[in-house]
């Protein structure tokens, strides 16, 4: 691939796999705890929580980004306390990408784990409480066995949703070859250069590769999830 590619393209693809796989893995937790509360709890605020989670989904992308950049910009409520006080920087740095990111694909991911919790019948989880088990040893022990599958699915879907965030992480980090141009950024590039487009046609082929193989492997995760609780 290092042949096929130039190096900036190169950098290009690196970078957005690592913004994907970080995104992923650090919204895991937050959407797992979030799709098991909008799943199993009823509390005040709970249409809102699953407005906020949502939100993404609906708004333009651009708006996320410009509101990412009043939040965690070095001026931004959060970003400055990060800055000051950590030294954590997220306006114009691939690691505001992967927030961007994070925040664009964390809808599809609470929404893939919540089908799977619901599709749990609670009375499992109830029998083990009988039997004198804690709410977290229920979920480690019955719970999170039977939505493992949707939370690969869900996780995969995320994944493929980061590689392919561009409006919002535009508006947040700029497009800076080799720092925050991430593939669909730099796609949007070269279509502004004179004779961008083999350029712009490999990059498009890689994407394609990674979310077909992605599509195709949630597909195939979601029918192992459809096997399980049917025989459940």
């Amino acid at each position: 691939m290092t042949d096929w590619l130039t190096p900036e393209e190169w950098q290009a693809v690196a970078l957005s796999l690592r913004v994907s796989l970080v995104a992923t893995l650090f919204s895991l937790p937050l959407g797992i705890f979030v799709a098991y509360a909008l799943a199993r709890w009823r509390f005040p605020g709970h249409g809102l929580l699953n407005g906020l989670v949502h939100l993404p989904l609906v708004l333009p992308p651009v708006v996320t980004g410009y509101l990412l950049l009043l939040t965690f910009g070095r001026t931004g409520w959060i970003g400055g306390f990060l800055d000051g006080w950590f030294g954590l920087v997220f306006a114009f740095r691939w690691t505001g990408a992967a927030l961007a990111a994070a925040i664009m694909a964390f809808p599809l991911m609470v929404r893939a784990i919540r089908l799977t919790i619901e599709a749990v019948d609670p009375k499992l989880e109830a029998a083990a409480s009988t039997l004198g088990a804690s709410r977290p040893w229920v979920f480690a022990t019955i719970t999170l066995p039977l939505i493992l599958p949707g939370i690969l699915a869900g996780s995969v879907l995320a994944f493929a949703k980061a590689m392919g965030e561009f409006g919002a992480t535009i508006t947040f980090v700029s497009s800076i070859p080799g720092q925050t141009q991430t593939m669909p950024s730099a796609i949007y590039a070269l279509l502004q250069v004179p004779g961008g487009e083999a350029a712009v046609g490999r990059l498009v082929v890689i994407a394609v590769v990674i979310a077909m193989g992605a599509l195709l492997l949630s597909e195939w995760i979601g029918r192992m999830v459809a096997r399980r609780v049917g025989g459940a």
